[in-house]
């Protein structure tokens, strides 16, 4: 089996030495960080697996990766809860719900008194919603640091603190075949990529709990909330067409708070433990890609869907990299996940 050298330690560098360690091949993870930590989009992420809730927007191809993806997921995370996912409305807002539901499919219609058995806390809040009993989530920043304990142990190399100028990118790999990972880091060679920034708080509270992901639908801003451990929720995330990512502006941090004390008013004494800010990485049509170009391999372009796209992504893409490899094929082109696994 050939040596892989993955650059990139995120969700999707990750996935794709899961996929190579499972064919047996000779992987290192090179990192011009210490890992899977704040310096990648994946660490901001809410970890929600959603693939009917994003066909409200999506195209279906990410909903085709989101089943194949939750597979991977029930088998390397012990965090890994499939509590499914409550979407609700406020009452001059119910029109957008039942617009969110004509998109969407697999769920049920829930009424009051069956939102206040999934969600006690959410009682006398809302009249209707939608529930999506086969969703799951779980927390990223457990989720990353046992992937990489789980590859350490199928004995994939990590190299970290180690970074590539453009020069040593386009000059060719030691190993016979190099997967780039970087995210927006790799627009010096992926033209057509662009970041798009998100926004995201962490809150702590002790009076509002929560079993699974709740949306609250709004005509501009459609926001979430996902449960953590020890009082600790997410709530996110904006959608701007830039790549700042130096801060959070105050009408994001504005809206996201909104959006919580809307969901529950306690949410309104709750701590801020964190704002984050970070640009996905995307292209034209904010469907992810795999280009192969010679003996390097790109796989780029989650947008939102890193968690729910990256895994079927990666099992694609480490199975034309092993056909490449053995037949010496080259191509530039582009290639799109098909479903056919």
């Amino acid at each position: 089996m050939p040596s892989i050298e993955i650059i990139g330690s995120g969700i999707v560098g990750l996935s794709c030495a899961a996929f190579f360690a499972e064919k047996n091949c000779d992987v290192t993870v090179i990192s011009s960080s210490n890992g899977p930590d704040e310096n990648c989009c994946s660490w901001w992420a809410g970890g929600m697996l959603a693939p009917w809730c994003e066909m409200e927007s999506a195209e279906p191809l990410i909903g085709e990766l989101g089943l194949e993806s939750m597979k991977f997921w029930k088998q390397f995370t012990s965090s890994y809860q499939q509590q499914g996912t409550l979407v609700v409305a406020t009452s001059r807002d119910l029109p957008d719900l039942k617009r969110f539901g004509r998109r969407t499919n697999n769920w049920q219609q829930v009424k009051q008194d069956q939102i206040a058995t999934l969600e006690p806390d959410l009682a006398d809040r809302f009249t209707t919603g939608l529930y999506y009993p086969d969703e799951a989530h779980f927390d990223p920043r457990q989720v990353l640091p046992e992937l990489v304990t789980h590859l350490k142990n199928k004995g994939v190399k990590f190299c970290t603190q180690t970074s590539f100028s453009k020069q040593e990118l386009e000059a060719p790999s030691k190993a016979d075949h190099r997967i780039d990972c970087r995210g927006l880091a790799a627009q010096d060679h992926l033209d057509e990529l662009r970041g798009v920034k998100g926004e995201m708080l962490l809150i702590k509270s002790n009076e509002v709990k929560l079993s699974r992901p709740v949306r609250l639908l709004h005509p501009r801003i459609p926001l979430y909330i996902v449960p953590r451990d020890n009082g600790l929720f997410m709530v996110g995330a904006t959608m701007l067409e830039n790549e700042n990512r130096s801060g959070a502006t105050v009408r994001s941090v504005l809206e996201l708070l909104s959006a919580a004390y809307a969901l529950h008013p306690a949410f309104g004494e709750a701590e801020i433990i964190e704002i984050g800010v970070d640009a996905r990485p995307a292209f034209p049509d904010n469907l992810p890609r795999i280009i192969h170009r010679g003996k390097t391999t790109y796989l780029n372009g989650m947008y939102r869907h890193g968690y729910l796209a990256a895994p079927a992504m990666a099992k694609q893409l480490v199975e034309q990299v092993l056909r490449l490899n053995t037949t010496s094929e080259q191509s530039n082109e582009p290639a799109h996940f098909t479903g056919n696994m």
